[in-house]
């Protein structure tokens, strides 16, 4: 017999979320919200860890939760402002002498926003990596930031740029300190590293996103790096840009941005048409680090791309193969066109039930958790059918916790004629045939509907099967097997006496 398990048909799956999974923001029925544990405050084992478990409404004073939504919004509003830094840094290193006042001021008030996110810092708990336990103690907090990042924080806030001018200096050494700020990308890695985990995204978006970023920060930062080459060049006329645009330096600072653009992109990959190439030992040696390191990322994108497309693939491909492999054991073994069919349909009934990973969602919950689904599913399913008429409620949990979905293509034998009862099926959809062999011949005797039960008969009395049930159309089975069903009706002596009348009363 060939069969397909899950959990149940997927329009219930909605319905049991709303029920058995709220996670609610305060009155019970206000609304269901995700619940993302983070990922470093699992407690440890055992029942010490409930001793020292921090929780917000225990916090020392002073001290800001690093989970409280308020400041969850501040990480987001940062992530923002180093987007701008990421963006605006290279085009300053490059550009100073073109650029008006105005950005510099932008970047003193971001300077600032970031030097009160420092002082914050100070005030905020830290997970400790070896105990897994919330630190709110100030000196230990104190300690850990200033032995780590503090140093880099800092000198990213600084505002070199205004220094610079206060000091009327216009050298590469404080456009190398203004370009510190960059340290704050690692902001940007770790919020992506977040939302790859995070169930509300979808994890191809987020990994797509990333790379593009990558990929668009590296072809600004070339092409800027390459223009202050060419612009620090004793020789304008033996520059890339100065070779097809002598008066560069008098050309509008978008023009010229996007000439860098254009050279970086082209570089990058590969197409080099020609018409923007390097005219000094100076910009050789940049363009060959650059062509090294587009190796490296090209690698990285190419890689990360493969495996998005192979994961997303890699069910399709192995269902065909075994489409290929089920069609040439047929052919070798010259097995009837009916036998042929019911495996094509299992094979292909089985891809789409794995596909919802209905069964791999249920098999990672608690046991409770599971039989509280189940109950919610296939408690009135189970209660409606003829044989449980006037049991307890007890007894029709206790079964419905043991039975397992199951999904059978049409045309599939659930039960063969004269086989040894091992399950008790039930029907919960669709629609199927009993089928008799009389004389070496097939006869339909009757069919089986939504509710119905299939091989009672022989598994309560432990007799072969007296019918063949074959599926007409698509259906969903709940199955038990027979000895746990046995071990249910012997604990409930009464509700046993109900379930034997309930069989002789239907076949007098």
């Amino acid at each position: 017999m060939a069969h397909s398990s899950s959990s149940s048909s997927s329009s219930c799956t909605g319905s049991w979320k709303a029920r058995c999974f709220p996670c609610y923001n305060g009155e019970r029925g206000a609304g269901i919200n995700v619940c993302n544990v983070p990922d470093d405050l699992l407690p440890s084992l055992g029942a010490t860890a409930a001793q020292h478990q921090s929780a917000p409404n225990r916090l020392r004073k002073y001290l800001v939760w690093p989970y409280d939504p308020r400041y969850k919004v501040w990480e987001t509003f940062l992530i923002l402002l180093v987007v701008y830094s990421a963006w605006i840094c290279p085009l300053e290193f490059a550009f100073t002498r073109y650029l008006p006042r105005a950005p510099f001021v932008v970047d003193d008030v971001v300077n600032g926003f970031f030097a009160v996110d420092i002082v914050l810092t100070f005030f905020v708990p830290y997970v400790d990596k070896k105990s897994y336990l919330v630190v709110d103690d100030p000196k230990k907090i104190a300690l850990r930031y200033l032995s780590t990042w503090f140093i880099f924080d800092v000198c990213s806030t600084v505002p070199f740029h205004s220094i610079n001018h206060l000091f009327n200096k216009h050298g590469l050494g404080f456009r190398f300190l203004n370009v510190l700020r960059l340290w704050r990308l690692r902001r940007v890695s770790s919020l992506f590293a977040r939302l790859e985990k995070d169930i509300r995204f979808s994890y191809a978006v987020i990994r797509c996103t990333k790379l593009i970023s990558v990929t668009l920060f590296a072809v600004h930062c070339a092409g800027c790096i390459n223009y202050l080459i060419a612009d620090r060049y004793p020789n304008p006329a033996r520059t890339w840009i100065g070779a097809v645009m002598p008066d560069f330096r008098e050309d509008g600072l978008w023009e010229r941005y996007v000439t860098c653009l254009y050279w970086s992109i082209t570089t990058m990959t590969t197409t080099g048409y020609g018409d923007l190439h390097a005219q000094n030992a100076r910009e050789m040696l940049f363009g060959i680090s650059y062509m090294l390191f587009n190796l490296w990322l090209t690698a990285y994108l190419i890689g990360n791309m493969t495996n998005l497309v192979v994961h997303s693939t890699g069910r399709t491909r192995d269902f065909r193969d075994m489409i290929q492999a089920a069609s040439d054991f047929s052919a070798r073994n010259q097995l009837p066109r009916q036998i042929e069919e019911q495996m094509l349909n299992h094979i292909c009934l089985r891809f789409k039930a794995e596909g919802l990973k209905q069964q791999e969602t249920l098999e990672i919950l608690p046991r409770a958790m599971r039989s509280s689904i189940s109950l919610y599913l296939f408690y009135p399913v189970v209660h409606g059918a003829y044989l449980f008429k006037g049991v307890s409620s007890s007894f029709i949990q206790q079964l419905v916790t043991e039975m397992v979905a199951e999904y059978f293509a049409p045309k599939e034998d659930i039960i063969l004629q004269n086989e040894y009862p091992s399950d008790l099926h039930l029907l919960v959809t669709g629609e199927v045939d009993i089928v008799v062999f009389l004389d070496g011949t097939e006869q339909v005797y009757g069919k089986a509907t939504e509710g119905g039960l299939l091989g009672e008969i022989g598994v309560l009395c432990n007799k072969p099967q007296t019918f063949t049930f074959r599926t007409i159309k698509l259906s969903q089975v709940l199955r038990i097997s027979r000895p746990k069903l046995m071990d249910i009706i012997q604990e409930n002596a009464e509700d046993g006496e109900i379930i034997r009348i309930n069989l002789q009363q239907v076949n007098v």
